[in-house]
């Protein structure tokens, strides 16, 4: 929405700085309890959908041979850019689909469900003598599937009142505290048998959709509560949105910062496993491995909540650019610690770093469109994160075979650094911030 717009609309006035809803000042009324606790709800659905994902990170070394693949990265890098791959493509498809058909809750069942139905099968295929080639297509169609219970499932965190970071709060809490969980259980269900944490996807996704199902689904209503016109939403979606994006420089912004975060953690989800595991290194279990990368996901998600309300209240400059520095020299850290205690007290930081940026990252989306093509727009940012993850797999998993792991950490940990430069005044155009921190950032 542009300065005119917002000046035009009186109920903007109630709003704080960088997209506050004026029930963050503690409304009690029935509507916002009912917010909060719809806000609990969905944030456990994309905790065990994050669950259900990351479960098979810290396995994946020995999951692919169980599966029919030669050992090695590449075997590794394929299993997960077929997933992401379908994440890409159909992110965005299950978000114009319901703002076309003004609901959530059932295809974010239908989701869920379909998920766990694809784990089950994926868990079959050793049984059946069927090789690694069937295994990436089942991982291509668990991955269509899931991703619509994710993404919707945080567009629903977007349609509900309490502020745009403190929703996008609830979402990054609940993905990191789910990264965190499945890290950890993952690794040491791994070290059981390789296909255990397949099937123990199954099951915790399968209870994302229960879940789901017990969530008021508002998407059909979020318009009117907004004052928008509902008869000016059946028109919209991702034509739009992309319209938007090429019109709106401002829009590309967070999708470009999406896609550089999410392809470090796409770095971290590959490379990391093979390299706190390889012998020449530190020589981890999977298990180990998994606690590892739980000493990153750990502080990102207890973090998310209270930085992303940050974020609200001084603007999303300082969280987002700042935030980004730092993830992009810790992450270099890492890849050069002489020492495992070093690599993992940076691993800490990591996450410290990546709490303050992502919340914000995700509620410049809600701050720069109107709410009858939110789903759309938040499909297209999780398009950018997915191409991020992909990027991070291709990019991590071919520069760790052709170079080793230190080269390859420069050069993420450097991307990370060159945009959050690159993109500085664009940053402080769309957001300048508020109050004292807030302008002490945008105008250094």
């Amino acid at each position: 929405m542009s300065d005119a717009d917002q000046s035009a609309d009186p109920s903007a006035e109630a709003d704080g700085p960088a997209g506050v809803d004026a029930s963050v000042a503690g409304d009690p009324s029935p509507a916002v309890e009912t917010d909060a606790g719809d806000r609990r709800r969905l944030g456990g659905v994309v905790l065990a959908v994050l669950i259900s994902q990351v479960l098979l990170y810290p396995g994946v070394p020995d999951l692919v041979v169980a599966l029919g693949a030669p050992a090695g990265i590449d075997a590794g890098m394929w299993f997960l850019v077929a997933e992401f791959g379908a994440f890409v493509t159909f992110a965005v498809v299950w978000g114009a689909v319901s703002d076309a058909l003004g609901t959530r809750i059932p295809l974010i069942v239908v989701g869920a469900l379909g998920g766990a139905a694809s784990y089950v099968a994926l868990a079959s295929l050793p049984g059946l003598g069927l090789g690694f080639e069937v295994a990436l297509l089942v991982r291509v169609v668990g991955g269509a599937l899931t991703i619509g219970a994710f993404s919707l499932s945080i567009t629903l965190l977007m349609d509900l009142r309490g502020g745009n970071g403190r929703n996008m709060g609830t979402a990054g809490l609940a993905i990191g505290l789910g990264a965190a969980v499945g890290s950890v259980v993952g690794g040491s269900l791994a070290d059981l048998g390789a296909l255990y944490p397949v099937y123990a996807g199954a099951v915790v996704l399968a209870a994302a959709g229960l879940l789901a199902a017990t969530v008021d689904d508002r998407a059909a209503t979020a318009s009117k509560t907004d004052g928008v016109d509902p008869a000016a939403t059946d028109d919209v979606g991702f034509r739009d949105v992309l319209a938007r994006a090429r019109t709106t420089p401002g829009l590309l912004v967070p999708l470009a910062f999406g896609f550089v975060d999410r392809l470090t953690a796409g770095f971290f989800a590959l490379v990391g496993v093979y390299y706190f595991q390889d012998p020449a290194t530190f020589g981890l279990s999977a298990a180990g491995a998994g606690a590892t990368l739980a000493l990153f996901f750990v502080p990102f998600a207890l973090l998310q909540s209270p930085l992303g309300a940050l974020s609200d209240r001084i603007g999303r400059f300082l969280p987002v650019v700042a935030g980004s520095l730092a993830y992009g020299v810790v992450t270099i850290g890492v890849g050069v610690a002489p020492a495992y205690p070093i690599a993992a007290a940076l691993m800490v930081l990591v996450g410290v770093c990546g709490a303050l940026m992502a919340p914000a990252t995700m509620a410049l989306v809600t701050d720069l469109v109107e709410p009858e093509v939110r789903g759309a727009a938040m499909g297209l940012f999780n398009v950018f994160g997915s191409l991020g993850f992909l990027a991070g797999f291709l990019i991590g998993g071919n520069a760790t075979d052709a170079f080793g792991y230190t080269p390859a950490f420069l050069a993420v940990g450097g991307l990370e650094l060159a945009i959050a430069l690159a993109l500085l005044p664009a940053v402080r155009s769309i957001s300048p911030g508020a109050g004292v921190v807030g302008r002490l950032g945008a105008e250094g």
